[in-house]
């Protein structure tokens, strides 16, 4: 054996000292997918990607798996609310609650907690008080019950929901505000971190995406809560917008809060417009989403995105502005819309194209290049490509940059809105055929010399 064993080490040392040609490996050549949904394509960027739901739809099939196979973040539309979760003072009902709670923990889904204090959805009793010490009684015990309740469940708890008055910035006169005082808010987040440890406390309000007079009121109150130490943690930009109009300053106003110290969440966004849709709304719509996305991304401490609902079909917007809607990623028929695709590829994700998937047949893709440039502007071709389905007709849609405008352009017909140029069509290039494109140039005039490229989305009908 020992003879045997010296042999095998020889022959060893001799396949060592020879000369070995050794192949590159396989996998270096191996491209990874991108990711193909939103919490995927969310996850690969170190975000979360979340919508609220609601549990009476839970039932629905297109519903639930819409959910469970593009969000990885579930908010609770109504049922954790203070009307719903104690309608009689200190008798708690949390049913619907617990429901949707659980199938969001059977999906690995993280759980938004919304909310523990807001002047909307009160119950009567909670509204009548008029002493302060009943009145601050009763939130801190409905905050230890509710908070104390789904202790170790929740990861993110919008603590105090809508505080700011528009345009003064000054506190809304709510109960809370008239009987407590200014102190309320300080006293719920107290509340909230004895009840609930290791949940992350969030302030959360609307109109306050940009740099405005409500938005400084709040980056004025989380700066004084975190040199005084009060415990908060996050701030929710709800993101509520109109087609077209997302703050330019977005990342800007989110890089503030950021420095603070406190991560800054998106936590109801959906983007309206007046309905009925159409291909140059949702190329809009599209490229407003994709904005959003993008600033969230610029900011390492805008950690969560979350859309208010699932499909347009139960969005709360037609019943609060008459005439609008059509906000979210899925239309009625839970068909992927161009923001869904915009929101994807701006975190990085490629739509598979599910044959079976509503929004895919006769999708376009659009590309653009600089043909030519000189000190005051360029020229620019956009390259619109039919999917795997014809195409009828297309929308493409370009932002110009500050001091730009396009003054001519030719193969498409343009119409402007401020900085806005959406192009369709001239007729004989409408139709596509699967896999076939159109193309449109155009001449920019940027006597400021800004040269950099439009933001471009497209659609089809």
């Amino acid at each position: 054996m020992r003879r045997a064993f010296i042999a095998l080490l020889s022959a060893g040392a001799l396949l060592l000292a020879a000369p070995v040609a050794v192949a590159p490996p396989a996998l270096a050549t191996v491209k990874e997918a991108a990711p193909g949904t939103l919490k995927e394509a969310a996850a690969a960027k170190g975000r979360v990607f979340g919508t609220a739901a609601a549990q009476a739809h839970m039932g629905e099939s297109a519903y639930a798996s819409t959910l469970d196979r593009e969000f990885n973040q579930l908010t609770p539309e109504n049922e954790m609310k203070w009307d719903t979760t104690e309608p009689s003072r200190n008798s708690f009902n949390f049913g619907a609650a617990d429901q949707i709670v659980g199938h969001a923990q059977a999906q690995g889904m993280k759980i938004r907690g919304h909310t523990l204090v807001w002047h909307n959805q009160l119950p009567g009793w909670a509204g009548g008080i008029s002493s302060r010490d009943d009145l601050l009684s009763a939130m801190r015990n409905h905050i230890a019950k509710e908070a104390g309740h789904f202790a170790g469940k929740i990861a993110y708890w919008d603590v105090v929901n809508e505080a700011f008055q528009d345009g003064s910035g000054a506190r809304r006169d709510s109960v809370f505000q008239r009987v407590i005082g200014d102190g309320y808010i300080e006293e719920a987040f107290r509340a909230a971190r004895t009840a609930d440890p290791a949940a992350k406390l969030c302030y959360n309000d609307y109109n306050i995406d940009g740099q405005n007079a409500k938005s400084n009121a709040v980056y004025a109150m989380v700066k004084d809560f975190r040199a005084r130490g009060v415990p908060i943690d996050c701030v929710g930009l709800q993101a509520h917008l109109t087609l077209g109009n997302v703050p330019s300053d977005m990342q800007a106003n989110m890089q503030r809060f950021a420095d603070l110290g406190v991560d800054v969440h998106i936590t109801e966004l959906d983007i309206r417009m007046s309905t009925p849709a159409d291909g140059s709304k949702l190329a809009t719509q599209a490229n407003d989403y994709k904005k959003v996305v993008s600033a969230c991304l610029a900011v390492s401490r805008c950690t969560v995105i979350t859309v208010w609902g699932i499909t347009d079909k139960y969005s709360w917007i037609p019943d609060v502005f008459p005439g609008e809607g059509a906000a979210l990623l899925f239309d009625d028929n839970y068909g992927k819309k161009p923001a869904y695709n915009a929101s994807l590829e701006a975190l990085g994700g490629t739509d598979p194209g599910d044959p079976g998937d509503p929004g895919d047949p006769g999708a376009v893709t659009c590309s653009y290049t600089r043909t030519a440039q000189w000190d005051t502007g360029f020229n620019g071709q956009v390259t619109v490509k039919a999917g795997s389905s014809r195409v009828s007709s297309w929308t493409a849609v370009l932002t110009m940059g500050s001091g730009q405008q396009i003054s001519g352009l030719w193969n498409g017909t343009p119409s402007t809105s401020g900085n806005v140029v959406t192009v369709k069509p001239v007729g004989w290039n409408a139709d596509l055929a699967p896999g076939a494109s159109a193309s449109f140039g155009f001449t920019v005039n940027a006597p400021g010399g800004n040269q950099a490229p439009p933001a471009l989305t497209c659609s089809s009908p």
